[in-house]
Protein backbone atom coordinates (compact mmCIF):
# COMPACT_ATOMS: atom_id res chain seq x y z
CA UNK A 1 0.00 0.00 0.00
CA UNK A 2 2.77 2.43 0.97
CA UNK A 3 4.55 1.63 -2.21
CA UNK A 4 1.29 2.24 -4.16
CA UNK A 5 0.75 5.59 -2.43
CA UNK A 6 4.28 6.70 -3.15
CA UNK A 7 3.83 5.71 -6.77
CA UNK A 8 0.39 7.34 -7.07
CA UNK A 9 1.30 10.51 -5.18
CA UNK A 10 3.26 12.28 -7.92
CA UNK A 11 0.45 11.67 -10.46
CA UNK A 12 -2.19 13.08 -8.14
CA UNK A 13 0.03 16.04 -7.33
CA UNK A 14 0.72 16.60 -11.00
CA UNK A 15 -3.02 16.54 -11.74
CA UNK A 16 -3.70 19.07 -8.99
CA UNK A 17 -1.02 21.39 -10.37
CA UNK A 18 -2.52 20.99 -13.84
CA UNK A 19 -5.98 21.96 -12.56
CA UNK A 20 -4.53 24.92 -10.67
CA UNK A 21 -2.62 26.05 -13.73
CA UNK A 22 -5.77 25.76 -15.86
CA UNK A 23 -7.72 27.84 -13.33
CA UNK A 24 -5.01 30.50 -13.30
CA UNK A 25 -4.93 30.61 -17.09
CA UNK A 26 -8.71 30.94 -17.15
CA UNK A 27 -8.62 33.79 -14.63
CA UNK A 28 -5.89 35.56 -16.61
CA UNK A 29 -7.87 35.11 -19.83
CA UNK A 30 -11.03 36.52 -18.25
CA UNK A 31 -9.09 39.47 -16.85
CA UNK A 32 -7.50 40.07 -20.25
CA UNK A 33 -10.88 40.02 -21.98
CA UNK A 34 -12.29 42.47 -19.43
CA UNK A 35 -9.27 44.70 -19.91
CA UNK A 36 -9.78 44.67 -23.67
CA UNK A 37 -13.47 45.43 -23.21
CA UNK A 38 -12.65 48.30 -20.87
CA UNK A 39 -10.11 49.71 -23.31
CA UNK A 40 -12.58 49.36 -26.17
CA UNK A 41 -15.35 51.09 -24.21
CA UNK A 42 -12.95 53.86 -23.19
CA UNK A 43 -11.82 54.34 -26.79
CA UNK A 44 -15.42 54.46 -28.06
CA UNK A 45 -16.42 56.93 -25.34
CA UNK A 46 -13.38 59.09 -26.15
CA UNK A 47 -14.14 59.10 -29.88
CA UNK A 48 -17.83 59.79 -29.23
CA UNK A 49 -16.98 62.68 -26.94
CA UNK A 50 -14.47 64.02 -29.46
CA UNK A 51 -17.06 63.76 -32.24
CA UNK A 52 -19.72 65.47 -30.12
CA UNK A 53 -17.35 68.29 -29.23
CA UNK A 54 -16.37 68.64 -32.88
CA UNK A 55 -20.04 68.82 -33.83
CA UNK A 56 -20.77 71.42 -31.17
CA UNK A 57 -17.82 73.49 -32.36
CA UNK A 58 -19.12 73.63 -35.95
CA UNK A 59 -22.89 73.97 -35.67
CA UNK A 60 -25.20 76.65 -34.35
CA UNK A 61 -26.91 75.22 -31.25
CA UNK A 62 -30.27 76.91 -31.92
CA UNK A 63 -30.84 76.21 -35.61
CA UNK A 64 -28.46 73.33 -36.29
CA UNK A 65 -26.97 75.27 -39.20
CA UNK A 66 -23.26 75.63 -39.83
CA UNK A 67 -21.55 78.28 -37.71
CA UNK A 68 -18.70 80.58 -38.78
CA UNK A 69 -16.08 77.85 -38.37
CA UNK A 70 -17.89 75.32 -40.54
CA UNK A 71 -18.79 78.00 -43.11
CA UNK A 72 -15.09 78.86 -43.38
CA UNK A 73 -14.07 75.20 -43.71
CA UNK A 74 -16.79 74.60 -46.30
CA UNK A 75 -15.74 77.64 -48.31
CA UNK A 76 -12.07 76.61 -48.32
CA UNK A 77 -13.00 73.08 -49.43
CA UNK A 78 -15.17 74.35 -52.27
CA UNK A 79 -12.67 77.00 -53.30
CA UNK A 80 -9.97 74.33 -53.53
CA UNK A 81 -12.11 72.02 -55.68
CA UNK A 82 -13.61 74.81 -57.80
CA UNK A 83 -13.29 74.52 -61.56
CA UNK A 84 -11.85 77.46 -63.50
CA UNK A 85 -15.16 78.29 -65.16
CA UNK A 86 -17.16 78.17 -61.93
CA UNK A 87 -17.72 80.70 -59.17
CA UNK A 88 -18.86 80.50 -55.57
CA UNK A 89 -21.65 82.88 -54.60
CA UNK A 90 -21.63 84.05 -51.00
CA UNK A 91 -25.10 85.27 -50.01
CA UNK A 92 -25.13 87.47 -46.90
CA UNK A 93 -28.66 87.57 -45.39
CA UNK A 94 -30.19 89.82 -42.77
CA UNK A 95 -33.82 89.54 -41.65
CA UNK A 96 -36.05 92.60 -42.08
CA UNK A 97 -38.42 93.27 -39.19
CA UNK A 98 -37.07 90.58 -36.92
CA UNK A 99 -36.12 92.96 -34.10
CA UNK A 100 -39.71 94.21 -33.88
CA UNK A 101 -40.98 90.61 -33.60
CA UNK A 102 -38.38 89.85 -30.94
CA UNK A 103 -39.25 92.99 -28.95
CA UNK A 104 -43.01 92.53 -29.19
CA UNK A 105 -43.34 88.79 -28.59
CA UNK A 106 -40.14 87.98 -26.68
CA UNK A 107 -37.02 85.94 -27.31
CA UNK A 108 -38.69 82.48 -27.26
CA UNK A 109 -40.88 83.50 -30.21
CA UNK A 110 -37.88 85.09 -31.88
CA UNK A 111 -35.90 81.87 -31.46
CA UNK A 112 -38.80 79.85 -32.89
CA UNK A 113 -38.86 82.13 -35.90
CA UNK A 114 -35.11 81.76 -36.42
CA UNK A 115 -35.52 77.98 -36.40
CA UNK A 116 -38.27 78.22 -39.03
CA UNK A 117 -36.15 80.56 -41.14
CA UNK A 118 -33.30 78.03 -40.98
CA UNK A 119 -35.65 75.24 -42.08
CA UNK A 120 -36.90 77.30 -45.03
CA UNK A 121 -33.37 78.14 -46.12
CA UNK A 122 -32.28 74.50 -46.04
CA UNK A 123 -35.38 73.52 -48.03
CA UNK A 124 -34.67 76.19 -50.65
CA UNK A 125 -31.03 75.49 -51.48
CA UNK A 126 -29.40 72.54 -53.24
CA UNK A 127 -27.69 69.67 -51.49
CA UNK A 128 -24.20 71.01 -52.17
CA UNK A 129 -25.01 74.50 -50.90
CA UNK A 130 -24.13 75.44 -47.34
CA UNK A 131 -26.43 77.40 -45.05
CA UNK A 132 -24.92 79.01 -41.97
CA UNK A 133 -26.00 81.27 -39.14
CA UNK A 134 -23.27 83.70 -38.19
CA UNK A 135 -25.01 85.49 -35.37
CA UNK A 136 -28.33 87.05 -34.35
CA UNK A 137 -30.57 87.21 -37.42
CA UNK A 138 -27.70 87.05 -39.91
CA UNK A 139 -27.27 84.05 -42.19
CA UNK A 140 -25.03 83.09 -45.09
CA UNK A 141 -25.49 80.73 -48.01
CA UNK A 142 -22.56 79.35 -49.99
CA UNK A 143 -23.60 78.48 -53.54
CA UNK A 144 -20.81 76.69 -55.45
CA UNK A 145 -20.85 75.80 -59.12
CA UNK A 146 -22.14 79.20 -60.30
CA UNK A 147 -21.33 79.92 -63.96
CA UNK A 148 -23.11 83.27 -64.21
CA UNK A 149 -24.27 85.75 -61.60
CA UNK A 150 -27.87 85.30 -62.78
CA UNK A 151 -27.84 81.90 -61.09
CA UNK A 152 -26.91 83.55 -57.80
CA UNK A 153 -29.58 86.22 -58.21
CA UNK A 154 -32.18 83.55 -59.00
CA UNK A 155 -31.40 81.72 -55.76
CA UNK A 156 -31.42 84.97 -53.79
CA UNK A 157 -34.87 85.93 -55.07
CA UNK A 158 -36.15 82.44 -54.31
CA UNK A 159 -34.82 82.80 -50.76
CA UNK A 160 -36.54 86.17 -50.40
CA UNK A 161 -39.89 84.65 -51.46
CA UNK A 162 -39.59 81.70 -49.09
CA UNK A 163 -38.40 83.64 -46.05
CA UNK A 164 -40.99 86.40 -46.59
CA UNK A 165 -43.94 84.00 -46.47
CA UNK A 166 -46.28 84.01 -43.42
CA UNK A 167 -45.08 82.47 -40.15
CA UNK A 168 -47.40 81.05 -37.53
CA UNK A 169 -45.97 80.80 -34.03
CA UNK A 170 -48.11 80.04 -30.97
CA UNK A 171 -51.23 80.59 -33.03
CA UNK A 172 -50.18 84.06 -34.20
CA UNK A 173 -49.42 84.91 -37.82
CA UNK A 174 -46.50 87.23 -38.44
CA UNK A 175 -44.30 88.33 -41.31
CA UNK A 176 -40.70 89.29 -41.87
CA UNK A 177 -38.60 89.64 -45.01
CA UNK A 178 -34.93 89.28 -45.82
CA UNK A 179 -32.35 91.47 -47.56
CA UNK A 180 -29.38 89.91 -49.34
CA UNK A 181 -25.94 91.01 -50.48
CA UNK A 182 -23.91 88.76 -52.78
CA UNK A 183 -20.17 88.44 -53.38
CA UNK A 184 -18.70 86.13 -56.00
CA UNK A 185 -15.44 84.22 -55.73
CA UNK A 186 -13.04 84.65 -57.47
CA UNK A 187 -14.55 87.79 -59.08
CA UNK A 188 -14.42 89.64 -55.77
CA UNK A 189 -11.49 87.68 -54.38
CA UNK A 190 -10.87 84.34 -52.70
CA UNK A 191 -10.43 85.57 -49.14
CA UNK A 192 -13.55 84.74 -47.14
CA UNK A 193 -13.25 87.71 -44.79
CA UNK A 194 -12.93 90.09 -47.74
CA UNK A 195 -15.90 88.47 -49.46
CA UNK A 196 -17.99 88.75 -46.31
CA UNK A 197 -17.14 92.41 -45.98
CA UNK A 198 -17.97 93.09 -49.61
CA UNK A 199 -21.26 91.15 -49.39
CA UNK A 200 -22.12 93.04 -46.21
CA UNK A 201 -21.71 96.31 -48.11
CA UNK A 202 -24.07 95.00 -50.80
CA UNK A 203 -26.50 93.95 -48.06
CA UNK A 204 -26.45 97.48 -46.66
CA UNK A 205 -27.51 98.81 -50.06
CA UNK A 206 -30.35 96.28 -50.16
CA UNK A 207 -31.54 97.50 -46.78
CA UNK A 208 -31.28 101.13 -47.85
CA UNK A 209 -33.33 100.61 -51.01
CA UNK A 210 -36.48 99.24 -49.45
CA UNK A 211 -35.53 95.85 -47.95
CA UNK A 212 -36.42 92.43 -49.40
CA UNK A 213 -33.88 93.34 -52.08
CA UNK A 214 -30.73 91.74 -53.47
CA UNK A 215 -27.56 93.55 -54.55
CA UNK A 216 -24.17 92.35 -55.71
CA UNK A 217 -20.83 93.36 -54.29
CA UNK A 218 -19.11 96.35 -55.89
CA UNK A 219 -15.95 96.01 -57.95
CA UNK A 220 -13.36 98.75 -57.55
CA UNK A 221 -11.65 99.20 -60.91
CA UNK A 222 -8.00 100.02 -61.38
CA UNK A 223 -8.84 103.69 -62.03
CA UNK A 224 -10.64 103.92 -58.70
CA UNK A 225 -14.16 103.99 -60.14
CA UNK A 226 -16.79 101.73 -58.64
CA UNK A 227 -18.98 99.44 -60.74
CA UNK A 228 -21.55 96.82 -59.80
CA UNK A 229 -20.65 93.27 -60.76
Amino acid sequence: MLTHAMLAGPSVLHAQFFVLEAILLFVVAVMSIESVRHLYRSAVEHLTTKHDLGTLARYDPLTGLANRLLVRESFLARATSRRDNQQIALHYLDLDGFKAINDQFGHPVGDAMLVQVAQRLVATVRGDDVVGRIGGDEFVVLQPGVQHQDQAELLARRIIRQVSDIYEINGTEMRISVSIGIALAPVHGLDLDGLMECADGALYRSKAKGKAQVHFCDIIDADGTRAVA
